[in-house]
């Protein structure tokens, strides 16, 4: 036959052990609310840990391509600088008043060189 103890007696320490022995007991218990909390803050850190290095990767990547995006925008205005200028050259007009800049004249035309001029 087993006596079977109430559910207080459970709980309580019996009267023959010491309050020591009851004390290290009770702090020998696991309290796995807390385990469940460290684990998930151990959890949650490795994570992020893991998305450190992609986020770099990605801001560095905005960085140059703005960089490049720059480079391209000022390419594209020297280019158009350019354009016109190769337009400008083309121009009939323009050759003629640079061939007179340098002294040259049309084939039949007479030169004049004037000398003594003040400056």
């Amino acid at each position: 036959m087993s006596l079977a103890r109430p559910a207080t007696a459970r709980t309580r320490a019996p009267a023959s052990t010491p309050l020591g022995a009851v004390a290290r007991r009770a702090a020998q218990r696991i309290r796995w609310d807390r385990v469940g909390r460290v684990a998930l803050l151990v959890t949650v850190g490795i994570v992020i840990c893991l998305y450190i290095q992609p986020a770099l990767s990605i801001f560095n990547t905005w960085r140059a391509e703005r960089a490049q995006a720059s480079a391209v925008h000022q390419l594209l205005r020297s280019n158009a600088s350019l354009e016109r200028q190769v337009k400008s050259l083309n121009d009939p007009a323009t050759i003629v008043a640079d061939a007179r800049a340098l002294g040259m004249v049309r084939s039949g035309e007479k030169s004049y060189v004037v000398l003594g001029l003040p400056r």
